[in-house]
C-alpha cells in the first residue's frame, strides 16, 4: 500500500523552464513515450511495472499534483497574487527603461500629453461647476501627474493611463450633494472615502480579489466603454446649455457652433489618418497631432472679427500650484464628525467597485488581442498602487485617480511599430497593408507625460489655458465620444444590422457566420438594456450606486448568457478582452480549454474543461511560485503561446484529445496582430 501511495504521486506536467518540478523529485533523463508519467516516481519500477500502474490509474479518478495542491475556494493565498507579480515582472524593469529609446515614444509622449489633459481640462470645469469650485484645474492637473508619476514608475503595467475619469467626476459631484447639505466637510469626507478604500483596496489585492477577472469578457467592457462614451457626449452638451445662464444668448450660440466646427475637425484628422490620403508620414502627423492642434486653432478662432465682440466663458483658473479654494494641499480629516467617519465606509465600498471594474477593464483594453504584447502584465500589484494613490489624492483633496478609457488603450496603439506587408485578400491584389509587428513597451512616455502635466501647473501655462473658450472643451468632448462609440462593440453590432447582408462578405463578417440570426439581436438588446440601466441611475440621487450595475454584468455574462446562446453563438458575439498571455496574472480566460504551447516536442494534457482548465493554472500558479521562490526566474521575454491541446506520440498517432491541431485561441475575426489598410 505504501508502495501504491507513492506511485500514485507521478503527474504529467508541461516541461517548461518556468514550471519547474519539487526539488524532491528524480530528475533522471529518461525518453517517455507521451502517454507515461512525464516526471520519475519516488519509486520507479520497470516499464511493465509502469504500464500497469498507468491502466490501474485509469481506471480510477485522476490523482495529479495539480488536483492535489488545488486550494478550496476559501483558503486564500496571501499576498501570493502580488508576490507573482513583482517576480514575474522584475526581471523587465530596465529594459522598460532601455527600450524607450525609440522613436515611437516622443510622438506617443506628446499625444498623451493632450489626449490625457484635455479632457481633464475640461472635467475641471464640470467639476467646478456642479460642487462649488472645491475643484479646479489645479487639482485634476495634481491627480494625472500623481497617477502617471507612480503608476510609469512602480506599476507591472506601465502602458495603463492614469488620471481622471468620467465616472469619478459622476462620483464626486453625487457625493457634494448628498453630504453637504447636511452642514459635513466636504473635503474631511472625501479624504475618509479614500484612506476606507485605500484599506478596501489592498484587502483585495493581498487576497487576491484580481482572479475574478478571468470572467470579464467583451460584453461587460463595451457595455462600460458605451457608457462612458455617453458620459462624454453628456458632458460636452451640458457645458453647452450653461452658456445661456453664464453669458446670454449669443455667446451660447457662438459656444455651439465653435463646439461642432472642432467635433467635425477632429474627426476628419482621426479619418485622415485612417485613409489613403497623401504621404505616410503627413497622415501619421494629421492623426497624432490633429485634435491638439485643432484646440490651438479654434482658441485663437473665437477672436476672429465679430466674432471679438463677443464675450464667451472660457475655462476658470487658480494660481500656480495652489489649489482653487483658500485651503493648503494636506487635508484636515480630523475636523469632521466620528458618525461621518462611519458613513464615509459605504461610500468607499462603491469607490473600490468602480476602480476595481474601470481600472482593470483600461488595463485590459490597453493590452487587448489586437497588441502583440512581449512583456507579462501584473493585475494585483497594480490594484495595490491604486489603492495608495486613492489614498494620497483623499489627503491632498484632490480627485481619485484611475485608469482612462480610451486614453489607455490609445497609448498602447501610439507605441505600435508597423511593418507593410502585401494584403493576403484576393479582392486587393497588388495593394498592401501595415501590421503591427511589435509595441515599444517602456515607461518613459507615461511617466514624462505627466512630468508634462506637473509643468502645465506654472503661471504662465496656466494663462494659456484660461484663454480656452468652454465651447472648445465642449466639443472636445464630443470628439471623445464620438471615437470611444466608434471603436465600441455594441456600436460595430448595430452597424452589422443595418448593413445590406447580400453585400457583406462572410469573410471579413464573423457574425454572419451566425445561423440564428435572432441571437444578434437578443445580444444587443441586452447590451443597450446594460447601458440603459447604468445611464438612467446616474441621472438620479442614486447616481452613487452606478458601479453595482456594473459589476453585476460580469456575473450576468457568465452564468445567465450561456443557458439562452450556444457557445459557438457566444463565441463570436464575445469573446475574452485580452489574450491568454495577459491574463496568465489571474489565472487565464473562463472557459478557454488552453494549454501552454512549450516549444516542439512538449506534449501537453487536455483539459477539456473549466475544472481542468483551473487546475492546471493553479499547478502553474504553484510551481511558478515555488521556482521563483528558491531565487529562480522565469524567461517570459517571448511570451506563451497558448493554443488548444493536441496529442500526438512520438509515432505520428492520431489526435487522441478530439480536438483540432494546433489551433491558435483569438478572438473570432480579429488577427494576433492589429492590421490597417494601406494602398
Amino acid at each position: 500500500m505504501a508502495t501504491r501511495a507513492m506511485e500514485t504521486q507521478s503527474y504529467t506536467m508541461p516541461a517548461a523552464s518556468h514550471l519547474r518540478p519539487s526539488s524532491g523529485l528524480n530528475t533522471a533523463k529518461t525518453k517517455k513515450k507521451p502517454w507515461q508519467p512525464r516526471m520519475p516516481s519516488l519509486n520507479p519500477k520497470s516499464h511493465h511495472d509502469s504500464e500497469e500502474q498507468l491502466s490501474r490509474e485509469n481506471s480510477h479518478a485522476p490523482t495529479t499534483s495539480s488536483s492535489r495542491r488545488e486550494k478550496k475556494w476559501w483558503k486564500i493565498r496571501l499576498f501570493r497574487g502580488m508576490v507573482n507579480d513583482i517576480r514575474r515582472r522584475a526581471p523587465y524593469y530596465w529594459s522598460d527603461w532601455r527600450d524607450a529609446w525609440d522613436y515611437r515614444v516622443v510622438p506617443a509622449t506628446i499625444y498623451m500629453y493632450f489626449a490625457n489633459i484635455l479632457p481633464a481640462l475640461a472635467f475641471s470645469l464640470d467639476m467646478f461647476s456642479k460642487t462649488a469650485m472645491s475643484f479646479g484645474v489645479n487639482e485634476v492637473l495634481l491627480s494625472s501627474v500623481l497617477g502617471s508619476v507612480v503608476f510609469a514608475i512602480f506599476a507591472a503595467q506601465p502602458l495603463v493611463i492614469v488620471g481622471v475619469t468620467g465616472p469619478i467626476t459622476v462620483f464626486n459631484y453625487t457625493v457634494y450633494d448628498i453630504i453637504v447639505p447636511r452642514g459635513t466637510n466636504y473635503f474631511a469626507f472625501m479624504c475618509w472615502i479614500g484612506l476606507w478604500s485605500l484599506v478596501m483596496h489592498w484587502i483585495l489585492a493581498i487576497t487576491n480579489a484580481c482572479n475574478a477577472l478571468t470572467y470579464v469578457t467583451r460584453f461587460s467592457c463595451d457595455i462600460f466603454g458605451f457608457y462612458v462614451a455617453f458620459i462624454y457626449l453628456q458632458k460636452g452638451i451640458q457645458v453647452l446649455t450653461r452658456q445661456w445662464g453664464l453669458a446670454g444668448e449669443s455667446s451660447a450660440y457662438l459656444a455651439i457652433m465653435v463646439s461642432l466646427l472642432v467635433l467635425m475637425t477632429g474627426y476628419a484628422c482621426s479619418i485622415v489618418g485612417g485613409s489613403n490620403l497623401f504621404r505616410r508620414y503627413l497622415r501619421k502627423f494629421i492623426e497624432d497631432y490633429g485634435t491638439p492642434l485643432t484646440i490651438i486653432f479654434f482658441t485663437g478662432f473665437v477672436h476672429i472679427g465679430r466674432m471679438r465682440s463677443v464675450n464667451l466663458q472660457t475655462l476658470p483658473t487658480s494660481k500656480s500650484f495652489f489649489p482653487t479654494q483658500d485651503r493648503g494641499w494636506f487635508i484636515h480629516f480630523w475636523d469632521i464628525d466620528i458618525a461621518d467617519v462611519f458613513i464615509a465606509i459605504p461610500f468607499a465600498v462603491l469607490l473600490t467597485i468602480l476602480f476595481y471594474f474601470d481600472h482593470n477593464v483600461s488595463s485590459l483594453i490597453a493590452q487587448g488581442t489586437e497588441f502583440p504584447l512581449r512583456k507579462p502584465a501584473g493585475f494585483h500589484w497594480d490594484i495595490f498602487l491604486l489603492g495608495l494613490t486613492t489614498g494620497i489624492g483623499g489627503l491632498l483633496g484632490i480627485p481619485f485617480p484611475n485608469g482612462l478609457i480610451p486614453q489607455a488603450p490609445f497609448h498602447t496603439n501610439s507605441l505600435c511599430v508597423t511593418l507593410p506587408t502585401p494584403d493576403p485578400d484576393e479582392t486587393h491584389k497588388g495593394k498592401t497593408q501595415r501590421v503591427v509587428d511589435h509595441v515599444v513597451e517602456q515607461r518613459v512616455s507615461n511617466l514624462a507625460q505627466g512630468l508634462l502635466t506637473l509643468g502645465t501647473m506654472t503661471g504662465p501655462l496656466l494663462i494659456v489655458l484660461h484663454l480656452i473658450p468652454q465651447g472648445v472643451l465642449a466639443g472636445l468632448f464630443f470628439i471623445m465620444g464620438v471615437q470611444a462609440l466608434e471603436a465600441n462593440g455594441i456600436t460595430l453590432k448595430i452597424l452589422f444590422l443595418l448593413k445590406d447582408h447580400a453585400l457583406t462578405p462572410t469573410a471579413s463578417e464573423p457574425l454572419k457566420r451566425i445561423r440564428r440570426k435572432r441571437a444578434i439581436y437578443y445580444f444587443v438588446a441586452l447590451e443597450l438594456v446594460g447601458f440603459g440601466a447604468t445611464f438612467a441611475i446616474t441621472q438620479t440621487i442614486a447616481a452613487i450606486g452606478f458601479p453595482i450595475i456594473i459589476l453585476l454584468l460580469v456575473p450576468v455574462r457568465t452564468f445567465l448568457l450561456p443557458r439562452y446562446f450556444t457557445q459557438e453563438e457566444l463565441g463570436i458575439l464575445d469573446a475574452p478582452t485580452a489574450s491568454p498571455f495577459t491574463m496568465e496574472s489571474v489565472g487565464g480566460n473562463f472557459g478557454e480549454d488552453v494549454l501552454p504551447s512549450v516549444g516542439a516536442g512538449d506534449h501537453g494534457s487536455a483539459t477539456g474543461s473549466r475544472e481542468g482548465a483551473s487546475q492546471f493554472f493553479a499547478a502553474a500558479a504553484d510551481d511558478t511560485s515555488d521556482s521563483l521562490e528558491r531565487g529562480k526566474v522565469p524567461d517570459q521575454s517571448k511570451g506563451m503561446s497558448y493554443r488548444r491541446a493536441s496529442f500526438r506520440d512520438d509515432e505520428g498517432d492520431n489526435d487522441r484529445s478530439g480536438q483540432g491541431e494546433g489551433i491558435e485561441m483569438q478572438r473570432p475575426g480579429m488577427s494576433r496582430r492589429g492590421k490597417s489598410r494601406e494602398a
